[in-house]
């Protein structure tokens, strides 16, 4: 597979939400970076470290023939020349039925030629307020 970079973080990240959603694995792939330094941690799953595992746990998410969709808000991003973090709010709906709410951190890294993803790490999302300040879903606990 060749592998070409994405000229900005933000295009990466496009990319990733649009493999997610059309389950294609070959973009999926082209949006992570092909060093075997990336990590992937979905939803209660466990930590995924390098290409195979991330690449084998993609296919076996995007195999089952579920139609999702997402709608992103409360991005924030970082960004230096190398490293971009961004992080947000996923609501994802799947087959038509809204999921709970999650929160995810998605990092980029710059390798000189493009911006690829490096880390994807989702987890269920206990508090989030609306755009008024009130809590819209599930409690107000942390873990640590």
């Amino acid at each position: 597979m060749t592998v070409h970079g994405f000229a900005s973080a933000q295009e990466a990240e496009t990319a990733f939400y649009e493999a997610f959603e059309n389950a294609d694995l070959e973009a999926m792939m082209q949006v992570w970076s092909q060093d075997d330094d990336i990590e992937c941690i979905h939803p209660l799953g466990d930590r995924l470290v390098g290409i195979a595992a991330v690449s084998e746990s993609w296919r076996q998410i995007l195999s089952r023939g579920k139609r999702i969709q997402f709608q992103l808000r409360r991005s924030n991003r970082f960004q230096n020349e190398q490293l971009a973090i961004h992080s947000l709010y996923e609501n994802i709906s799947i087959g038509g039925k809204s999921q709970p709410p999650v929160v995810a951190v998605n990092i980029y890294r710059f390798n000189g030629s493009g911006w690829h993803m490096i880390l994807h790490h989702a987890s269920p999302a206990t508090s989030i307020k609306d755009e008024s300040g009130k809590h819209a879903a599930g409690t107000d606990r942390t873990i640590h």
